[in-house]
C-alpha cells in the first residue's frame, strides 16, 4: 500500500523506471480489435491467443488487447504464475504521441479508414488532441507536443 512519505524512506532511494512498457485495453472481440489496430496503425502482432493479443507499438512499447472476462483466473506458465483478476467494465482511454506536422495526414488517414473524429482540442500549451473511438468504444487520442508540461 502506498503512503505519504519521502522518496528516501528508511535510507532507501527510489529505484528508477525506464518508462511504460505495456498498456492494456479490454475488448469484446480480440480478433476484431486486433484487425482495427493493425489496419489503422500498422502494429505488428507479437503474440496472440483467444484471450489476448500483444501488439508492438514501437520498441519497448506494447499494447495488450485482453478479451473481456478472459483474464479472471491465474494462468500457470512454465516460468511462474501470471496473476488473474484483471478485467474492466466500460470504456477506457489511451493516447498516442504524434508530431504536430503529421496531424493533418492522420486526419486524412482516419477519414480514408472511415474512422470518425469525435473531437479536436487545442491546448493552452500549444498541443492538439484528436479524439476517436475503436470498435469497442474506447476513446483513442492522437496528441501532439504541448499537451502536457512534460510533452
Amino acid at each position: 500500500m502506498l503512503h505519504n512519505s519521502s522518496p528516501q524512506d528508511h535510507g532507501l532511494s527510489r529505484p528508477a523506471l525506464s518508462g511504460v512498457l505495456e498498456t492494456a485495453l479490454i475488448v469484446e472481440d480480440v480478433a476484431r480489435a486486433t484487425g482495427f489496430y493493425r489496419e489503422l496503425f500498422g502494429f505488428e502482432v507479437l503474440a496472440q491467443s483467444e484471450r489476448l493479443c500483444v501488439l508492438n507499438v514501437r520498441p519497448a512499447q506494447v499494447l495488450l488487447l485482453f478479451q473481456r472476462g478472459g483474464s479472471l483466473k491465474d494462468i500457470r506458465l512454465p516460468g511462474g504464475i501470471l496473476p488473474g483478476g484483471m478485467d474492466a467494465r466500460g470504456r477506457s482511454h489511451m493516447a498516442f504521441a504524434v508530431e504536430a506536422e503529421d496531424l493533418e495526414a492522420w486526419k486524412r488517414w482516419l477519414a480514408q479508414k472511415a474512422v470518425g473524429i469525435e473531437s479536436i482540442v487545442l491546448w493552452e500549451r500549444g498541443g492538439t488532441s484528436l479524439y476517436f473511438r475503436d470498435p469497442d468504444g474506447n476513446l483513442l487520442e492522437l496528441a501532439t507536443p504541448g499537451v502536457w508540461a512534460n510533452y
